[in-house]
Parts: C-alpha cells; structure tokens; sequence
C-alpha cells in the first residue's frame, strides 16, 4: 500500500504573492553570487485548482519550491523510509525533469521523461545521498501547446513506525475571527482531517469564537471533531496545558499539534508535520517554520537554537533572516538546502507526541514567552529531538510591528529566560545570562524606559523567592503588569488627532546603513559612553523646556540606545506606527533602579547554585498533569 508523505499543492487564497512559495514558472540568475529574475511569467490565472495548474506552450514551471519540494535530507535522516516514488499526471505534450539538491545547494539532474496526452508517469527514487541536506523536485516544460498539471504525490511502501491521529490545540485570546479561518480551512481539507481526532479550541477571551457569525456551519462540517474549551486567560503556556491534557484522554491521539490564534494555515502542512512525526524512528517533535501574515512570502523562522552562554534563543541562520522568497527562490538560496538542527520550535504550529508529554510533563506555569523553548530543551535532555521541518509553515503575525521587550511582556521576557537556565543551563551560575541582563536593565535605562525596568525588577524578586510563584500568579502576572504601566507616562502612546506632536529640535535623521550593521560603539568607546552616560543621568537635573516639550524625536528604528541617552526627553514613534512615545529623564527613577539592578543581580549571582537546585527539583510538580488540572479546576 503507498502511503502519501507530500502532496504537490497550490495555494488556497488566489493571492500572487503566495505563488513563489508553490510554483517558480519564472527564469533567474546569479550576478555577484546573487539570485536575480531574468523574466517574470507568473500568472496565478495558470493556477486552475488545488492541485491543478496550466503550462503554457513553451514555458517553463519547477515545482522546485518551499512547499512542493521533497526534503530528502530529513526524510533520510530521521526516518526510516530510503526510496521514494514521485508519480505526476499530466496531459498533453511535455517533458518532466526531476533534479535533486546536495547539502551546498548544488543542483544535479537525476532523471527525465517525455510525456504525451493523458499519463501518469512514476519515478522511483532513493534516499540515500542526503545526509548533510538535500531536496528533490521536477520541472515541467510544455510543448507547442499548452500542457495540464494534473497533480503528484510523493509516496512510500513502507508502513510508518506508528499509526495513531493528532488532535490539535488552538489557545486563542480574543481573535475569534483568526480561529474561524483556521477552522474552515481544516473543514476544507478532508486529507488532513483524515489524521486528525479531535480540535480543541481553547478559548480564553471574552469575544468567544462560538459566539462568530461563521461557527454554525464550521462547527456544522466539523462535527464532533471539533471542540470548544473555555477558561480565564492563563496565557499560551496555560492554553496548550489544556490542549495536552485533553489529548491524554483521548487514546485515539498519538500527537497534539499545537496552534497559535492568530494565523493563516496551509492545511497540507498539518497533514505532513502529521505524517512526518509517524514516521519518525523514534518519538520526535515536529516543528513548522513561520512566515509572515503581513508580507507572505517572507519566512522569518527556519531552526531555531537556543545558546549556553548567554542562554538567548536565535535562528540557526540569524543574520540571513527573515528570507523573502520572492527575491530569492529556494533554488537559488543554498543556505535553505543544508539540513539544520533545531534545538526548540515555536508554539505557533508544533507537533508533540503524546508519549512525550507522558515522559517529561506539560509546560511551565509561564504565561507566555519560553514556554516553547524550554519544553524543547526539556524533551532534549529526555532524548527527545525537535526537528524544524522544511515544507510545513504557516502564516503568523511576525514581531515586525512589536516590541514587546518595552510593554507588559518586559516581565516574561526576563522571568521566564532566567527560569529556564536555572532549570537547564550547564554553564556556572548561568554563564553570561546575568551580564547580559544587567546590561539590558542599563539599557532601558539609558533610554529612559523605566517601566521595562520595573517589571524585570519584579521579575527577579518573584526568581529569587522561589519556583513557587510561577503557580500562584499564573493568573495575576499579566493583569498586575498591565496596572504598574499606570505609574510610567512614556506607556501612554500619543495618537495624533490632527494637530501633529512636535519636538523642540525636530526628527534626528541618520545616514541608513546595510543591514544588520549599526554605527554603534564598541570597545573602549562604548565603555566610555556607558560610563559618562550612567553619570550624566545620575547627576543630571532635565531642563525645563525639555520637560515641557519633547527635546527631539526620532523614527522607531532610528531610536537605539546610543542616540536617545544624549537628550533630556525624546518624543519615539510606536512600533506599530500608531502613534508617539514620550520618553523623559527622571533621575529619581534612574538612581533608584540602578540600584536595584546592581544588587537584585549579585544577589541572583550569588544565590544561583541553591536557586537553581530548588526549581530543578520543583520542575516536576510545576509540569505535572495534575498540578494543571488543579489549576484548571481552581479557575473554572
């Protein structure tokens, strides 16, 4: 029997943008080592369904793309399977030619057909070349007339390592409009549905996704697959604690993937991270890639890493990211072509097996932020691998108009990156984790953000007392957060209603440089900025006029930490350019809070060892299903 392990698809929205992602019908080049697009012959009208396509008399289409390529490299690495048949059906006249990639990225054909009226043509192959990265595709070029797509699979004789569904968990706070499309988009998909038992909806807002217009008929083509569960605002950590836990009472479920709310989905993705995570030798979490809802061809997470010094999570490939598809193919882009190994995946789409979650628990008591990645490193350290997986992503609402290092998030930034080193990092007392925290904190406090600081502060006060905290203000962290913003002016965000805001000596503009480089000091210099600047504001009383009127103002991504310290107040545009921040110099706060970093880090320092001993013996309990259940129980 051959089972399906990737469907050739095009995309559900008739939008273009999407197109480089499924089909390159498209001529490029390399000038100076860079892709460039010699023509341009893409036309969505080509697109005739989704799984159907037209190519156009004398032209050109290779199915060599992010989600109809084959990743051989980790079909080899982390499964048993070791051939593949690629079987395409077309009509009329054409000629089919199947390449594969290596580990560079270097393009080799493997074999080639001709192809006349209506036929389906197979071709058998290998897996046994792709252990450093790999893919394999086919092109298909038209004859004098028009030729039809008619669709192709990828399949496998050899049975998978385990046969159970997935249920899936979505955590939603007030994006039932989100949640609706997700739904639909699985009701739509009966290849997907097919490995799916159940799909619960943890609904923890006051706009409640039963409540939409739309959920009589999804909830209708759903049926009993589909369930809604409500429950107070525990953050993500508190919404897919309730996913795992209904999926430990279903035995029909041997998965829960996990999703975010507020996301596009490509249901081909579900079924294959599904699929995949059948397949895989030993029990392994499937993680999907991300791109952007608001830029779709842009992908902004690949493999994600998290390193021991400093105990930060990064992209494998930070310095090349986000890449756009739509300037550089995958074809074209051999950094895509090496296999990456991730040591954690985001939560917006994650495939977890269920005898994971049996060995090593549910996640922290977080709320949100690091959840994902120290559950990750957690199944890491019991044996379990988190694979990143190359043609299942989703679309989610990346941080490009965020900075939720400044608001309410400040205090699961910092709470939850330090818990997780106590509970697994190697390095002695943390390694440079508190250096860079302590850095942090000048910082902001540099820049005159002084409620960021507040709430690390109350971080590190809520560590040092103990694993106990996360537990008992799982509830009451995030709405206490959002009332301290109140004693902090700079978190009113200053909308414009027709009379613009104005500085005294108007918007500083600076020469734009490459990417990912900044005109920022280094060295002995940014010593001495650090320096002189820490004394300025600590002996500096801001003139008048300055706190009448903002000093100057500067564009978001102009206001970094070495340009703003240098004034008394500066007027700062939102992230998400909805308005303007006042940030002003208060030397009260500034002396107060450079204090209160100076000894709450010496006292996490020295502290460390215990610390660390008393949430590694906690994590247990924190993790436990039935601490969770009491806590769902408590809320209800």
């Amino acid at each position: 029997m051959a089972h399906v392990l990737h469907n050739v698809v095009f995309p559900l929205d008739r939008d273009p943008d999407l197109l480089p992602l499924y089909a390159d019908p498209e001529t490029w080049s390399v000038i100076d080592d860079e892709p460039v697009r010699v023509s341009n012959v893409a036309h969505l009208g080509n697109v005739l369904g989704r799984h159907r396509a037209r190519i156009v008399a004398g032209r050109r289409v290779s199915l060599g793309t992010y989600f109809n390529a084959f990743p051989a490299s980790y079909w080899q690495h982390w499964t048993p399977v070791r051939e593949v048949r690629l079987t395409v059906r077309t009509s009329g006249s054409a000629t089919i030619l199947v390449y594969r990639s290596n580990g560079s990225g270097v393009r080799q054909r493997i074999d080639s057909r001709e192809v006349f009226d209506n036929v389906t043509t197979t071709f058998d192959l290998v897996l046994n070349e792709y252990s450093d990265g790999g893919w394999i595709w086919f092109d298909i070029v038209a004859d004098a007339e028009d030729a039809i797509f008619e669709g192709a699979e990828w399949t496998t004789e050899l049975d998978p390592v385990r046969s159970g569904k997935a249920s899936l968990g979505i955590t939603t706070y007030n994006k039932p409009e989100y949640c609706i499309s997700t739904l639909q988009s699985l009701a739509e998909a009966p290849d997907a549905l097919q490995l799916i038992d159940r799909v619960f909806v943890i609904d923890q807002g006051d706009r409640r996704v039963d409540e939409e217009p739309e959920y009589a008929d999804v909830s209708a083509a759903l049926g009993e697959t589909l369930q809604i569960v409500t429950q107070p605002n525990l953050g993500g950590s508190g919404g897919f604690a309730r996913a795992m836990a209904e999926t430990l009472a279903r035995p029909e479920s041997e998965f829960v993937q996990l999703l975010d709310d507020d996301v596009r989905i490509e249901p081909e993705s579900v079924r294959r991270s599904i699929v995949f995570g059948r397949y895989a030798t030993e029990p392994t979490i499937v993680g999907a890639h991300m791109f952007d809802l608001l830029d779709r061809p842009r992908l902004h997470a690949w493999a994600e890493v998290v390193d021991e010094q400093p105990f930060m999570w990064r992209t494998v490939y930070q310095e090349k990211m986000p890449h756009d598809f739509s300037i550089a193919n995958l074809r074209q882009t051999p950094m895509l072509h090496m296999r990456l190994d991730a040591d954690y995946n985001g939560w917006w789409m994650c495939l977890i097996p269920v005898d994971t979650i049996k060995k090593i628990g549910l996640p922290l008591p977080a709320f949100i932020k690091w959840d994902d990645a120290e559950y990750c490193i957690r199944a890491r350290d019991a044996g379990v691998a988190t694979v990143s997986m190359p043609g299942v992503a989703l679309w989610h609402v990346s941080w490009v108009g965020k900075d939720d290092s400044i608001d309410w998030q400040a205090y699961f930034h910092a709470r939850n990156r330090i818990v997780a080193a106590l509970l697994h990092s190697n390095a002695p007392r943390g390694g440079t984790l508190l250096r860079h925290s302590r850095r942090l904190d000048l910082k902001h406090l540099m820049m005159m953000q002084y409620y960021p600081v507040a709430l690390r502060h109350r971080a590190l006060r809520d560590i040092l007392s103990g694993p106990e905290h996360m537990r008992s203000n799982l509830a009451t962290a995030m709405p206490a957060a959002r009332v301290l913003a109140k004693q902090f002016p700079e978190t009113v965000i200053q909308r414009e209603v027709g009379v613009p805001l104005r500085s005294r000596k108007g918007r500083q503009v600076f020469k734009r440089l490459r990417k990912g480089v900044f005109d920022s000091p280094s060295g002995l210099r940014l010593r001495l900025f650090t320096l002189t600047t820490l004394v300025s504001h600590w002996l500096h009383t801001p003139r008048p006029e300055n706190l009448a009127q903002p000093e100057v103002e500067f564009g978001k991504h102009d206001a970094h930490w070495w340009r703003v310290p240098i004034y008394d107040s500066a007027l700062v545009s939102a992230a998400d350019g909805s308005g303007k921040n006042i940030y002003t110099r208060d030397r009260a706060k500034f002396r107060r809070m450079l204090v209160d970093s100076v000894r709450l880090h010496r006292e996490l320092r020295r502290k460390w060892p215990a610390l660390s001993d008393r949430y590694r013996a906690a994590l247990p309990e924190l993790s436990s299903r039935s601490s969770w259940e009491g806590t769902f129980a408590g809320t209800r």
